[in-house]
């Protein structure tokens, strides 16, 4: 989705009155939540929250805001495997380690070289570069700090700007939607909105799912969607929720 089509879609959906909340969402909610606490999944120990370093003597906090930036751009359309196998190899590839001023001394042709094995790495290693710069000319070494700033960078779209302020800046601002969050609420009938895109379900889920839920959401069904409701061939035998699920084939 194109930011100008975010920017309608938003303006339209947040007019409109909130919606009812599903009937017993509460209830597969926390059985799905209750089965993701042993049913451990890639986003668990590979997910983009979990790659950037932690502020120590050495890593700033803007660095490691900026880490967690490049993950999310790094992540899409690319399995969370391949993205920390990325994520480490510029650590070791480039000099100084993984921050600002490293990814402005390469050229372009080198970091796409580390980034080789992610979807669209040639677009991501310009659009990485690109927000490098505008990082430290615009915002000080730092990243944005809003939804609408990071919107911005090139590359970025609303899913990694929800997503980014949850882990960078520890801040709940809304529900990062990505295909398995829009695939498995609209599977549960939580959504009706399949065919309008990620944005309208975050639109959706934001108007009855309560706030506190916001951040855990998405890795909760992202974890569940890369183990058992897989986009084909959903295992719904194993499913905890299959006699809830309007879209079970048990």
């Amino acid at each position: 989705m194109t930011k100008q089509k975010y920017s309608a879609l938003n303006k339209k959906l947040t007019t409109n009155e909130q919606i009812q909340p599903p009937l017993s969402w509460e209830e597969v909610y926390k059985c799905i939540k209750n089965y993701r606490k042993t049913a451990v999944a890639p986003v668990d120990t590979m997910g983009c929250e979990r790659l950037a370093d932690e502020p120590n003597d050495v890593i700033t906090p803007q660095t490691s805001r900026f880490q967690s930036l490049i993950a999310l751009m790094l992540s899409s359309q690319t399995k969370d495997q391949v993205t920390a196998a990325a994520m480490q190899n510029l650590r070791q590839q480039l000099t100084g380690g993984l921050n600002i001023e490293s990814i402005m001394q390469v050229d372009e042709k080198f970091l796409d070289q580390c980034i080789s094995k992610v979807g669209f790495h040639r677009r991501k290693a310009k659009y990485i570069k690109q927000a490098a710069k505008i990082c430290k000319e615009e915002y000080n070494g730092d990243i944005p700090d809003s939804v609408e700033r990071l919107m911005k960078l090139p590359g970025v779209g609303p899913k990694m700007a929800y997503l980014c302020m949850h882990v960078a800046w520890k801040q709940n601002q809304g529900i990062g939607v990505d295909v398995h969050v829009h695939r498995i609420t609209n599977r549960l009938g939580w959504c009706r909105t399949e065919k309008a895109g990620p944005e309208a379900t975050r639109q959706v889920l934001e108007s009855w799912l309560p706030y506190s839920f916001w951040q855990e959401i998405n890795p909760m069904l992202v974890g569940f969607g890369q183990i058992t409701c897989l986009p084909r061939n959903p295992k719904c035998l194993e499913c905890p929720v299959r006699n809830e699920c309007p879209s079970s084939s048990t």
